[in-house]
């Protein structure tokens, strides 16, 4: 297995980086128990490809990481402190990461890191007992100055989503009515069934794809409902598309445990289905003016070709078909 990590540190002429670094990780998973020099290897070699990597192939891989019952202290360490869009799946659900390394987490980084931690659900005493002295610590730190700091930039931020708003309601405006994106359909049975199969797997990338494909748009738009830690926008696009109650709550408890007991009941029970509807249109629409050139198309996003259409259609429901048998 040695000799595999030590593969993928030759230059690969005209081989992206994306690909060595999913290659490393799926070596790297495919390890049931890694030595210790497997785990030091990997160590050397994931920072650098992460380093040269997109940030879709850093989310596929950290994802990907949250799976293994075994990583390096340091590389835990490194994915706690990338951006809490990246890190928070792993904060929240790797169970290779030791009280050790959580309490180290919780004195050098700042309270989003905290807050996804608080999500797990086998937290020991030694570990909860550092988020509260991490959670006293941070709010002792807003005040004064910080505090003044922190409003100017929610004010900014304020301003900003202001400015995306005038600048999406031009857009829509400017867009001829043939352009404008289908209204939500309800999920099939097909995706109910992958959906609830994946949950049950814990195979939270496959539901990301599953999700991207029911809503026909950019993966992009299914990872930033599933990065929602607190289980709303999740459970909103459950609802918008109909999915049966019961599936939509085992779903929701497997992904977010912090919902099992309880939670997951009363957040549906808050949701207006006509309101979950609107709200996912409207993130459907956004991402089809935000990434509907630039980013690859979902799985079921139709083709001006015919045949092309027909090729889809036949391999599409044939993928479907076998992933839920």
């Amino acid at each position: 297995m040695a000799d595999r990590f030590r593969e993928l540190e030759r230059p690969q002429a005209g081989r992206p980086k994306d690909i060595v670094l999913m290659a490393t990780v799926s070596s790297f998973e495919s390890l049931r128990f890694p030595s210790r020099s497997d785990l030091r290897q990997f160590g050397e070699l994931f920072e650098p490809l992460y380093g040269a990597s997109t940030e879709e192939a850093r989310r596929q891989a950290v994802a990907a990481l949250s799976r293994c019952p075994q990583i390096p202290d340091e590389t835990a360490l490194f994915i706690a402190r990338q951006p809490i869009g990246i890190a928070a799946i792993f904060l929240m659900g790797s169970r290779a990461i030791p009280d050790v390394v959580l309490m180290r987490i919780l004195r050098t980084t700042g309270p989003e890191q905290a807050r996804a931690i608080g999500r797990r659900d086998d937290l020991s005493p030694a570990v909860i007992e550092a988020l509260v002295g991490s959670h006293q610590d941070h709010a002792s730190r807003r005040t004064g100055e910080d505090r003044a700091t922190a409003l100017a930039e929610a004010a900014r931020l304020e301003r900003e989503e202001d400015i995306r708003a005038e600048l999406r309601a031009l857009v829509r405006a400017a867009t001829p009515a043939a352009e404008v994106p289908v209204r939500l359909e309800p999920a099939t049975e097909t995706h109910q069934a992958l959906f609830v199969r994946f949950a049950r797997a814990g195979e939270i990338g496959m539901i990301a794809v599953t999700l991207a494909d029911a809503l026909a748009s950019s993966q992009w738009l299914s990872e930033r409902i599933l990065l929602d830690v607190s289980g709303r926008q999740l459970a909103e696009t459950l609802v918008a598309l109909a999915m049966p109650a019961q599936d939509s709550l085992f779903v929701l408890r497997k992904i977010y445990p912090h919902l099992a007991e309880g939670g997951a009941e009363t957040l549906i029970a808050s949701l207006d289905p006509a309101e979950a509807t609107l709200r996912v249109e409207s993130w459907q629409r956004a991402d089809s003016y935000t990434n509907g050139d630039g980013l690859p198309k979902a799985a079921n996003s139709q083709s001006t070709d015919a045949d092309g259409q027909d090729h889809h259609d036949r391999s599409s429901g044939d993928r479907q078909h076998r992933a839920a048998g």
